[in-house]
């Protein structure tokens, strides 16, 4: 184990993906090895047809895609193909390793992150991988036992892996959310609301938050009476009725994407958010109270666990998704005139917040090799 990889021939594979929550942290990572080793040579690997595949090259790096796919929960028939496509990966990834001669590997979860790990574990190549929720994801689990170290994003995680090989870092969140350029006069100014009204940030992630949408839309004219005003991000799926609904309201900013995130979470006092992994780090991050209603349906039931280790704390509220018709209002009505509450999550908060995550996970890679 070399301390100082500076005149080695750095070559790096980062496998996973799947999501945003997977994919945007490989990408700090791999930002910040090129950062401390220009020369480094660094290959993705996704599977075909997800969002890696697109997000990765934009990010100015090298991906191979591999036909993999993971179990499909409710379609069981869907199922048929998955020993097939394993087999063919396998094949894949073997020929990838063979061409590109890693002698390191990063996974970041995903089921496309499992075959190249497990390629790198068959041939003693230093393998790291990053967990980024409170509940392990199973591709993750079945690789801890043979990674070289385990980076997690929360405390608690020796539930699912060796607790010698666990490293807490945090999450790593983008450097432009970390280090806004705005502050909240002129985050609120950009949005086109008044500076002196709580303001309160709606993320439901790319694909909307259905229930938080809805109550939001049917309660418009009850939070204008609030005085507070919103920055709505509703996502794609029936936007323009949302933006139909939010016309006539001058207190709400409204649309499917926001393009400048840190400009939405300086403007914010309070944020209603789903509870992924990234959601959640960039909160800790820049130090805001929040309501999360975790998505009931991801796997394991990953975003209550991600929820209630900082709603255990104090410093978040939650409230279940099939409950948000009864109690996000009541709960906004109650912040809103509440600050102490809002300054208290503010403080307890930042105890979740890691600034270096991405440094800390490229240090200990490049340390390895």
């Amino acid at each position: 184990m070399s301390s100082n990889p500076l005149h080695k021939n750095i070559r790096i594979i980062i496998a996973g993906g799947g999501t945003g929550g997977h994919i945007f942290p490989a990408i700090a990572v791999a930002q910040a090895i090129q950062k401390l080793q220009p020369t480094a040579a660094i290959l993705f690997v996704g599977a075909l047809g997800k969002m890696e595949m697109e997000k990765v090259p934009q990010a100015g790096f090298n991906i191979i895609g591999i036909t993999i796919a993971g179990f499909n929960r409710t379609q069981i028939l869907k199922n048929i193909t998955l020993p097939w496509k394993l087999i063919k990966s396998y094949f894949q990834v073997k020929s990838i390793f063979k061409k590109f001669k890693p002698n390191a590997v990063f996974g970041v979860g995903g089921y496309s992150s499992y075959p190249v790990l497990k390629q790198a574990q068959m041939l003693s190549i230093p393998n790291f991988i990053h967990e980024s929720n409170a509940f392990a994801g199973k591709a993750n689990q079945w690789l801890g036992a043979e990674a070289t170290q385990i980076f997690t994003g929360t405390k608690g995680m020796e539930t699912f892996f060796p607790s010698s090989k666990i490293m807490i870092t945090g999450n790593p969140v983008r450097q432009n959310i970390i280090h806004s350029k705005f502050n909240q006069l002129a985050a609120l100014l950009y949005f086109g609301l008044h500076p002196n009204k709580k303001t309160i940030l709606i993320m439901g992630g790319s694909l909307g938050a259905k229930s938080i949408n809805k109550t939001i839309q049917k309660n418009l004219a009850l939070l204008a009476k609030l005085q507070v005003q919103l920055i709505w991000q509703t996502g794609k799926p029936d936007a323009n009725v949302y933006l139909n609904a939010a016309a006539s309201f001058p207190n709400v900013f409204v649309s499917p994407f926001i393009d400048d995130m840190s400009a939405a979470y300086t403007a914010a006092d309070v944020v209603v958010s789903r509870s992924g992994a990234m959601a959640v780090a960039e909160i800790a991050v820049t130090g805001k109270a929040s309501i999360f209603v975790p998505y009931p349906h991801a796997a394991e039931d990953h975003q209550t666990f991600n929820a209630m280790a900082l709603v255990s704390k104090g410093a978040a509220y939650m409230v279940k998704d099939n409950e948000v018709d009864e109690n996000l209002i009541h709960l906004l009505q109650h912040l809103s005139q509440d600050d102490k509450a809002i300054q208290e999550m503010q403080v307890k908060v930042k105890d979740f917040a890691y600034t270096n995550a991405d440094e800390v996970i490229a240090e200990q890679i490049l340390k390895h090799i």
